[in-house]
């Protein structure tokens, strides 16, 4: 499982997050979980503890289409 202080910078072309993300260590650990990072700039994964942020995040909630 990955360490519970680990923190991942996104950008909005990674949007819809999801942990894990493809190419990480953690893959296929857990199940996918998509995470609202545009909604306040920062996620929590509920399975690993990695906290997502979302780069450049103006305060203002970021919808992906």
């Amino acid at each position: 499982m990955a360490d519970p202080a680990r923190i991942v910078e996104v950008t909005e072309a990674d949007l819809p997050l999801h942990c894990p993300m493809p190419g990480e260590a953690a893959w296929c650990s857990h199940p996918r979980v998509f995470l609202p990072v545009g909604e306040t700039g920062q996620a929590l994964c509920p399975y690993c503890g990695t906290t997502y942020t979302l780069k450049g995040w103006d305060g203002k909630p970021h919808k992906h289409h």
